[in-house]
């Protein structure tokens, strides 16, 4: 488990990491948001085989709503370095799950987590005259990242008409931190129009240093260590399908499997994303060599500039 004060000391790191580019730099800079769609990764739901990695078991019932803001700074013609915050809704639910034992378990969760992520992008394909105008205005770009973010979140689970917050019930008498990392790994592309405006998409699978974005993860508890009646009752969910015929080979008694252990969460979000590029010279342009240039004519030459 993430010790708590790690998680924030690398919260206020990340946090702070691109100031000192945002005093002394703006040629490259733009600044956006996207919204777009996420789908959770994890121990619950799933088809009708046992747990499988990766999209194989996601149910696209339980997509949801993504968005984010970013800025991002060109560090050179291949690579960017882009800081976002992003808000995700991620749901999941046995009743939807093909796969009987998990349908009998009849868990549910919602979980809204916010990120601050910063990833390296390396931009393997561009054109940067779409059209051939020969005016390069319009441009097309492509790219594939990886970083790493902090996550806060808190699960829930749906209960007789509400949305009950489960960490501090410890539904499997761990007491789990709401911070944990991720580590984005991402793929997209964006069209530039009039050289200031971006519109792009962008994939993006987030795997997590927890295993409980759903709650669910090792065995079940025994009711004499959970701390309330609703700890008890949202711990073990079976009892509110009385007629379900017993699941051969599956129990659902104290210190039998819940979850599974040995695989993290993770989740997928797409977006449609809009950036304003700023362009200007850096301070520290000004600072050192806008004097050079002071009391003097000149003439200014036109260059034809990529983007």
């Amino acid at each position: 488990m993430v010790n708590p004060k790690n998680m924030r000391k690398l919260l206020f790191v990340l946090s702070v990491m691109a100031l000192p580019l945002a005093s002394n730099a703006q040629y490259n800079w733009e600044y956006g948001g996207g919204l777009g769609v996420a789908n959770y990764l994890g121990d619950m739901g799933g088809n009708e085989l046992t747990r499988r990695d990766f999209v194989a078991d996601m149910k696209l019932k339980q997509t949801r709503a993504s968005s984010n803001i970013f800025a991002r700074y060109k560090l050179s013609p291949m690579f960017s370095i882009k800081s976002s915050l992003n808000f995700i809704i991620l749901r999941g639910a046995d009743s939807l799950s093909t796969n009987v034992p998990r349908n009998t378990r009849n868990l549910n969760f919602r979980n809204r987590v916010f990120e601050l992520s910063n990833e390296c992008q390396f931009f393997f394909y561009e054109v940067n005259d779409l059209g051939h105008t020969y005016r390069y205005r319009n441009g097309f770009r492509a790219y594939i990242g990886a970083g790493v973010g902090v996550m806060y979140h808190s699960p829930q689970a749906f209960y007789q008409g509400d949305w009950v917050a489960l960490r501090p019930l410890m539904t499997e008498g761990n007491n789990y931190t709401k911070l944990t990392l991720s580590l984005p790994v991402s793929g997209g592309f964006y069209f530039t129009v009039a050289k200031i405006h971006r519109i792009g998409w962008n994939l993006c699978w987030r795997t997590t240093f927890t295993d409980y974005l759903d709650d669910v993860s090792t065995t079940y508890a025994d009711p004499n260590i959970l701390p309330s009646p609703m700890a008890i009752a949202l711990a073990n969910r079976t009892y509110e399908r009385p007629n379900v015929d017993p699941v051969i080979g599956a129990s659902f008694a104290p210190g039998e499997k819940r979850g599974d252990p040995t695989h993290n969460d993770s989740f997928l979000t797409t977006n449609i994303e809009y950036s304003y590029v700023i362009r200007g010279k850096s301070s520290i342009y000004k600072s050192k060599y806008s004097s050079l240039f002071k009391g003097k004519k000149y003439k200014r030459r036109k260059v034809r500039a990529k983007f």
